[in-house]
């Protein structure tokens, strides 16, 4: 005796296809000008910080152009400049003193991309990976590693370098990572 299969309704599997190409669709972003000659797209719940949130979580001698942040304040985009003597025929170099200078910042780096890529007729360096900085204090209580997942894009346009960076927690990666990439795709230099 045959026992019949229930049929798949069609529309739970249109719904079921549309959904899963959905989750391929490259997000969406809204451009934003961030100074006369520099553009980028960011999802539309991304807000910029206000100065002061900028000093007490980037405390630093330059401040950022801008930093941009999702609601939940846990993911960050920043985008700085400052002079440098370099150019872009030093982007080989630069990458190679750069990801050295992260092995020395952090616990340990996990390397996803190291590249030289070109975006909207424009070189860019690339840097993708997950950072991992160990507490290592003596004598305390020993906090968890704090692992994050950034990928920094640079750029060199006259005697100004722009440093571009995407941060979140690495248990956000999957989500994210697609958001990032997008992100660094939109970025327009002029």
């Amino acid at each position: 005796m045959k026992t019949a299969l229930p049929r798949f309704p069609r529309t739970l599997f249109v719904a079921l296809l549309l959904l899963a190409l959905a989750a391929f669709a490259p997000p969406k972003l809204k451009k934003v000008q961030v100074a006369k000659n520099l553009t980028v797209g960011l999802p539309a719940d991304f807000q910029p910080l206000p100065d002061d949130a900028i000093a007490s979580k980037y405390p630093a001698v330059r401040k950022p152009l801008a930093v941009y942040s999702n609601p939940a304040g846990r993911i960050d985009y920043s985008i700085a400049a400052r002079q440098t003597t370099f150019s872009s025929k030093d982007y080989g170099l630069l990458l190679k003193i750069y990801e050295s200078k992260l092995k020395s910042t952090y616990s340990k780096v996990d390397v996803i991309t190291r590249d030289i890529k070109t975006i909207n007729k424009r070189d860019f360096m690339v840097l993708e990976f997950v950072s991992t900085l160990a507490d290592n204090r003596r004598g305390r209580e020993m906090m968890a590693p704090l692992r994050r997942y950034e990928l920094m894009q640079y750029a060199i346009e006259g005697d100004q370098q722009y440093v571009f960076h995407f941060i979140c927690p690495v248990e956000e990666q999957a989500q994210y990572q697609p958001v990032a990439q997008a992100i660094m795709q939109s970025v327009e230099l002029k």
